[in-house]
């Protein structure tokens, strides 16, 4: 989105949102239409950091399989977490048509493939799980069967969910912004929040947001900052890592090829946990992405990922060989330390965020829901515990553990 004009910002909102990725652009379209005054605060501009640089797949899960999810939180809640991911699909697909969103949206399903045997056997288990326990049904896909889905030998078998979808990430921001603003809200790009502190009017709590550009009072804040989240909410920066997730496109593809390598057109990611996700895009490019550097997304990073993406994907599709790349990016994706979706308040300040590489649907969705908590005073639908703080007082020193963890993941890819 090119740079435009900052809007005047106002003297006071009812509430003020910081960042303006799905969780934020969200939230403030659903205050807007229920005539809420708000303020949406952006350092760069809309859907500048992951929202708009992914690989747009709205997925079923989260992070966490679903067995984990049992045994940690108990059947009935690790079932109302996993509907919540099928909600958050059904919710995107209905704003889109509600407000008329151009997004390319489209049930594709998703297929995840198999690195190892081993890996394919847990597909077994994960598939009778989903089945007996969540009421869901996913499809197994034997490596014998997999020509009709991917155009690749070096799997095991796949495990299909049709009730996926792919998605223009960059549009669905550009759309709800949009649309917020024709409903009334504020939308203030190149805006940074400096600092958010308690003020008092007249008896009445309240906030004073302070920006590059001046100060705002708000009743509300919403925190909606994932990966970007800085020193304006200290107590939530040291709670979240950000992790880098790049991504490379081709040239356009011909007809036959692009039918060749994905048939049916699904969402794909491997079994790894230093994984690679693809799919073919509409105008017949293959968007190729993956956790190729585990550190923050920087100029550097993303030259020397869009290298390492390329030797991932000739190994997937070897006929990719003459194949030329046109684009690489890439953004910073919000792990907490649990891998966990939160959603709460910290501080006063509300927050929603942590969606660890499912956040196009899952953002979107707990943005909503989060206007609705502040509008209503009613406690946010996803309970997934409180959020937890770094592990051993490592607080302030992540980004100095990435690199250790890309590489335990990958002794990981090797050794399971």
């Amino acid at each position: 989105m090119p740079a435009q004009h900052p809007v005047s910002l106002p003297n006071r909102v009812e509430v003020a949102i910081v960042g303006a990725g799905f969780t934020g652009l969200s939230a403030t379209l659903a205050l807007a239409r229920r005539g809420v005054s708000v303020a949406l605060l952006e350092s760069h501009t809309v859907g500048w950091g992951a929202s708009s640089r992914n690989g747009g797949m709205a997925l079923t899960g989260l992070k966490r399989p679903v067995d984990w999810l049992a045994a940690k939180f108990g059947l009935p809640a690790a079932r109302r977490l996993y509907d919540a991911s099928i909600a958050a699909i059904d919710f995107v697909e209905r704003v889109v048509r509600e407000e008329s969103i151009d997004c390319d949206f489209a049930r594709l399903g998703h297929l995840e493939v198999a690195c190892k045997r081993g890996h394919y056997d847990a597909f077994r288990r994960t598939a009778d799980i989903l089945a007996r326990d969540f009421n869901h049904e996913v499809q197994l896909v034997e490596k014998r069967d997999l020509a009709s889905e991917i155009a690749s030998s070096v799997y095991h078998g796949g495990l299909l969910d049709r009730l996926s979808a792919g998605l223009n990430p960059a549009r669905l921001a550009m759309g709800l912004a949009a649309r917020a603003g024709r409903a009334g809200a504020i939308v203030a790009e190149h805006t940074p929040v400096t600092r958010i502190e308690r003020a008092s009017r007249g008896g009445t709590k309240e906030f004073r947001v302070t920006t590059a550009r001046g100060a705002i009072l708000a009743a509300d804040v919403l925190a909606a900052t994932g990966a970007y989240t800085g020193d304006a909410t200290p107590a939530l920066r040291n709670r979240i890592v950000p992790v880098g997730s790049y991504v490379i496109a081709t040239e356009q593809l011909g007809e036959s090829l692009s039918a060749e390598l994905i048939p049916r057109g699904r969402m794909i990611f491997d079994s790894n946990n230093f994984l690679h996700y693809y799919r073919l895009t509409p105008d017949r490019r293959l968007l190729f992405g993956g956790r190729a550097a585990f550190m923050p997304s920087t100029d550097s990073t993303i030259g020397e990922s869009a290298e390492i993406l390329r030797r991932g994907m000739l190994r997937v599709f070897p006929q990719m060989r003459d194949v030329a790349l046109e684009y690489a990016w890439g953004g910073n994706i919000d792990f907490t330390f649990d891998m966990l979706p939160h959603v709460g308040g910290l501080d006063g300040i509300h927050y929603a965020l942590g969606y660890a590489g499912h956040g196009v649907a899952m953002a979107t969705y707990l943005g909503a829901r989060m206007a609705d908590s502040i509008a209503t005073g009613k406690a946010p639908e996803l309970d997934t515990g409180l959020l937890p703080q770094a592990p051993l007082r490592l607080s302030g020193l992540s980004a100095w553990l990435l690199p250790a963890a890309g590489a335990w993941y990958k002794f990981l890819d090797w050794a399971t």
